[in-house]
C-alpha cells in the first residue's frame, strides 16, 4: 500500500493527449489514492476557466472510482496557518492553497507527489516527483 497525496498536476498530466512516460508509469504501481479537497477546488477551478468535456467527465469518473478524498479538518487548517507564519517569518510566501495540501500530507502521514517540489520545500514532507 503506498501513502501519497496526489498534487493536483498529477491528475492533470493524467488529462494530457500524451502524459509524460514516467508519470504513466509512476501511476501503474499505485494502489491507493488520496486527493485533498483543495484539488478538487483546484480541477473545478481550471475547469470552469477553461472548459473541457473531455476532461470534466473523466476526472469526475475518476472521484466517483479512483480515489479517497481528504477534507480539510480543523487540526489541518492549524497547521497550515502554523506553516504559512514560520515561513512567512523566514521571508518565503506560499500560497494558502499549497500550505493546506502540504498540512494534509503531514497531518494524514502521506509523501506528497508532485512536479512543484519548490511549492512545498521546508513544510516538512517527503516530496515525490514522478516527471522525468
Amino acid at each position: 500500500m503506498n501513502n501519497d497525496l496526489w498534487d493536483t498536476n498529477i491528475l492533470s498530466e493524467l488529462t494530457r493527449p500524451v502524459p509524460n512516460k514516467c508519470v504513466i508509469d509512476w501511476v501503474a504501481k499505485v494502489s491507493t489514492i488520496y486527493l485533498s479537497v483543495i484539488t478538487v477546488d483546484e480541477i473545478y477551478f481550471g475547469l470552469k476557466r477553461r472548459p473541457n468535456v473531455r476532461i470534466q467527465q473523466w476526472f469526475e469518473n475518476f472521484l466517483a472510482h479512483d480515489c479517497q478524498i481528504l477534507s480539510v479538518t480543523t487540526e489541518i487548517a492549524k497547521y497550515a496557518g502554523e506553516l504559512c507564519g514560520q515561513l512567512s517569518l523566514k521571508g518565503q510566501v506560499r500560497s494558502q492553497a499549497d500550505m493546506l495540501i502540504a498540512a494534509t500530507a503531514v497531518v494524514h502521514e502521506l509523501r506528497l507527489i508532485t512536479r512543484n517540489e519548490r511549492d512545498f520545500q521546508d513544510c516538512n514532507i517527503t516530496i515525490i516527483n514522478p516527471f522525468c
